[in-house]
């Protein structure tokens, strides 16, 4: 009797996709997981997901048109870590992506219809560090909105400063809040959406100075970590402590909104402060975008205003 048989298929490494989320864990077909804007079907857990894909989806098509692109980081102070030169790092960081990358990306764009400036860290590149070039990127989104007399939106996900460039990454706080702060003189709104994680300088500077400040469901949030906290103060934190859901309750975010639904959350919010001429406020409510709260139950909080 002969026996034959048939060659083994290969299956694709990244066929697969798990939940983030510990408390669910289940696995999902990647392509489904992406259809659904990175966020798991069974539990709602919105996961990381890639920073030109986040333009791509809350910004009208093709509008994006980038500012600072030509500004880089270099080694200033010569750092070394264990894992080698700085220089070394953001050169191997650069190779995955671009020679221009960085972990900032701004520009002019076009939203329902709309003029803004948009920004938006990326945590792929060494987790959101803000550096000089992000500082100065973000400074340069804010002299944009301030001279097209547009709407600034940030999205930040950072670890916070960069350690990297030791104390000319904490000046850039005092700078970036300076940007924002000429923003309110002239009465121009800027809008800060808080994604997971949100920690450090950058929580502690632009990210918390929103005129509206909205956060992703459970996203982490806070200046220093939970364990870093407990550590310190020798007491236990309270259930879901630093999480936008524990925030929303105190204050210090306006509203949470599911990421397939904040691009008509910000539209509608864009026909608040950004009214068309000689349109009355009322009138942009009700014949503008869908309402902020269509199909979607907020979390319980009053806000901060």
């Amino acid at each position: 009797m002969a026996w034959s048989f048939r060659k083994k298929k290969e299956i694709p490494a990244d066929l697969w996709m798990k939940c983030a989320n510990d408390a669910c864990g289940k696995m999902h077909f990647t392509k489904t997981i992406r259809e659904n804007a990175n966020v798991c079907p069974d539990c709602g857990h919105h996961m990381k997901i890639e920073a030109l894909r986040r333009i791509a989806m809350l910004l009208d098509a093709d509008s994006f048109q980038p500012i600072g692109e030509d500004i880089v980081p270099s080694d200033l102070l010569r750092f070394s870590d264990a894992q080698g030169p700085y220089e070394e790092k953001l050169r191997r960081t650069r190779a995955k992506t671009s020679p221009t990358a960085e972990a900032c990306i701004a520009g002019r764009a076009m939203l329902g219809g709309k003029p803004v400036v948009f920004a938006i860290l990326d945590f792929s590149f060494l987790g959101g560090s803000m550096g000089v070039v992000v500082g100065e990127r973000i400074a340069l989104a804010a002299e944009a909105a301030l001279a097209q007399k547009s709407p600034l939106i940030i999205v930040s996900s950072s670890g916070g400063a960069r350690m990297h460039e030791g104390a000319l990454s904490l000046m850039q706080m005092a700078k970036t809040s300076a940007a924002i702060a000429r923003l309110r003189q002239a009465k121009l709104a800027f809008i800060s959406i808080m994604t997971d994680p949100c920690t450090g300088g950058v929580s502690a500077s632009f990210a918390a100075q929103g005129d509206i400040t909205l956060a992703e469901p459970g996203a982490l949030i806070g200046f220093a970590g939970p364990r870093v906290i407990e550590s310190t103060i020798r007491t236990t934190l309270p259930e879901g402590f630093q999480r936008a859901e524990f925030l929303v309750e105190k204050g210090f975010i306006d509203r949470i909104v599911d990421r397939r639904k904040m691009r008509d959350e910000l539209i509608a919010l864009l026909n608040f402060v950004a009214p068309a001429p000689d349109t009355p406020l009322l009138e942009t409510a009700v014949a503008g975008s869908p309402s902020p709260a269509a199909g979607f139950e907020p979390t319980k909080g009053t806000g901060k205003k």
